[in-house]
């Protein structure tokens, strides 16, 4: 049986129960959590674990307009897809049940663009299925991003090139929000020592269109193996990074989180 794993925006104990035996009938093994939007507390993050289990085939979220449009509740989903994206593969399978009028592709949060909207209806079930059978290939990734939400030690990010790439140094802004430690160290576990820094800048502003960012930067160089790591402050609705680069225009790349 194909695991399927449901964050629920709504609690609802009834509508969880039904929802679970349906499907079931489909011969899926589901299993959930209610969504929590403490931030402070990076309750996102506890369905990190269980959407990392290799048996879990695809990502269920259950929404309605109003639960969707919450700015902390976007946040806090598209922290969770791209951790579980980085582990997973770029386009991990992600359906959204809406009970409403789906968002405009252009207007949902960029770690969420690749998933796919369903009705929450009676025939949800066939969808989930017919997705699941489908098998997975992850898109090809043009940088590597990963988050960390530790309690009492904050939000970190990971960022660094993809595979077979290689970066002289590198940036990371947020928008709007700060940004109050960074180190290198190897890929896939934030540094607990300090490291090394090459140049290391903060406090950079850039402007991007309307949109200001607070940006830090090194100019370690970063292959595969190593990344740039950061700790961001505030719910920032944006992030950019790429590559260091003291020319007047540069490639970056620009989420959008809310």
């Amino acid at each position: 049986m194909k695991k399927i794993w449901i964050s629920l925006l709504s609690k609802n104990e009834e509508k969880a129960k039904k929802m679970m035996a349906s499907l079931g009938q489909y011969g899926l093994a589901p299993a959930g959590h209610f969504w929590s939007n403490n931030l402070e507390k990076m309750e996102w993050s506890s369905a990190r674990q269980p959407l990392l289990d290799p048996e879990v085939a695809a990502w269920l979220i259950v929404a309605n307009e109003a639960d969707f449009a919450d700015p902390d509740t976007r946040f806090g989903l598209s922290l969770l897809s791209i951790t579980v994206q980085a582990a997973r593969g770029h386009g991990f399978p992600t359906i959204i049940a809406f009970d409403g009028k789906p968002p405009a592709p252009d207007t949902l949060p960029t770690p969420l663009r690749h998933a796919q909207f369903a009705p929450d209806s009676a025939a949800l079930g066939a969808k989930v299925v017919a997705r699941v059978n489908v098998p997975f290939k992850p898109q090809a990734a043009e940088y590597r991003l990963d988050v960390y939400g530790v309690p009492g030690l904050g939000l970190w990010l990971e960022a660094g090139p993809a595979a077979g790439h290689n970066w002289n140094g590198v940036m990371f802004g947020v928008s709007p929000g700060d940004i109050n430690a960074h180190g290198v160290a190897a890929a896939g576990k934030p540094p607990t020592e300090k490291m090394i820094l090459n140049y290391p800048m903060q406090g950079l502003k850039l402007q991007l269109g309307e949109r200001e960012y607070t940006a830090w930067a090194v100019k370690n160089p970063l292959d595969e193996k190593t990344s740039y790591y950061l700790r961001a402050l505030g719910r920032p609705e944006s992030f950019v990074f790429g590559e260091f680069s003291e020319a007047d225009s540069a490639e970056v790349f620009v989420l959008k989180m809310t």
